[in-house]
């Protein structure tokens, strides 16, 4: 081998990178993994961001507070402005050794009451939080009457007419397997590839809301919200369910409805290999009532 190959072919490490197979991270450093949960109307976005705050930006400041050493951040997925997250899943790489108790604690005494940590705790080198992950799950709560709600009214999203969730269901079947989603791909989007693989999909009432819930290996940017906003229009009677099948086969982002608000949307459980031991989602929000308790 050359020497400019055998350069080529030598690993650096980087924080929070993708430890490949063979290496390890470097001398008396520790990866961690924490499950985080947010309100997202303060903030930017997950993504730190140089004009606004951002879920990342606290999260690092309270992590190297506890740390007494710079600590950077990386998720699972990164939630647009104004969307909220039950169950984020981060990781982090520090020469701190700390139990996972006094992470979470001495985190959460500096975090914005927006924010909170659940769970942290050290993980094997091999871990990544966006890479190691199988499957994401979201949840979209919708509010369906005449009048605004007061309580609430920026956790969901309000609309004025009455939607069928049956036509809805209807239509979340032509979503499911590997598809191109480029008829509900955000216009930013820089993702090499349109095709994602739907896991489920479906519309439910929870008490007096109505919930979208979408699992799927990952999303395109505005995806979510880019689906719902078609199936509301499915929901009201303005098309059937059927038009969600031609808008994926046309594959034109024009032709599809508006994007949703981000006010109802919910990252809300984020799946990996059962060898990394992460805690189960209680797939929240907390006023959305769990699978088991449905009528």
């Amino acid at each position: 081998m050359s020497d400019t190959k055998h350069k080529s072919a030598v690993w650096h490490y980087t924080p929070n990178c993708r430890i490949p197979a063979g290496k390890s991270l470097p001398k008396g450093f520790i990866r961690y993994a924490a499950v985080v949960a947010y309100d997202g109307n303060s903030f930017c976005g997950f993504q730190r961001q140089k004009h606004s705050p951002s879920v990342q930006q606290q999260l690092e400041e309270a992590l190297s507070y506890v740390a007494n050493e710079p600590v950077i951040v990386s998720c699972a997925g990164r939630t647009d402005t104004g969307v909220h997250a039950s169950h984020q899943v981060i990781h982090f790489d520090s020469s701190a050794d700390r139990s996972g108790y006094n992470w979470m604690m001495g985190a959460n005494s500096r975090l914005p009451d927006s924010v909170s940590i659940s769970w942290v705790s050290d993980m094997a080198d091999s871990f990544h939080a966006r890479f190691s992950a199988t499957t994401r799950t979201y949840r979209y709560v919708i509010c369906a009457q005449k009048t605004r709600p007061a309580i609430l009214a920026k956790g969901i999203t309000w609309v004025r007419q009455k939607l069928d969730v049956e036509l809805m269901n209807q239509a979340c079947q032509h979503l499911l397997g590997e598809q191109d989603f480029t008829a509900f791909r955000g216009s930013g989007c820089q993702s090499v590839s349109v095709f994602r693989n739907v896991h489920s999909a479906e519309v439910y009432h929870s008490g007096q809301l109505i919930v979208f819930e979408i699992t799927a290996n990952a999303f395109l940017l505005h995806m979510v919200r880019n689906i719902v906003g078609s199936l509301l229009t499915v929901g009201s009677g303005r098309k059937p369910p059927n038009w969600i099948a031609e808008l994926i086969t046309q594959a034109d982002r024009s032709k599809s409805a508006p994007t949703a608000s981000p006010s109802g949307l919910y990252l809300v459980n984020v799946s990996y290999p059962i060898h990394f031991k992460l805690p189960e989602s209680v797939e929240g929000p907390v006023f959305i009532s769990r699978k088991e308790e449905r009528v």
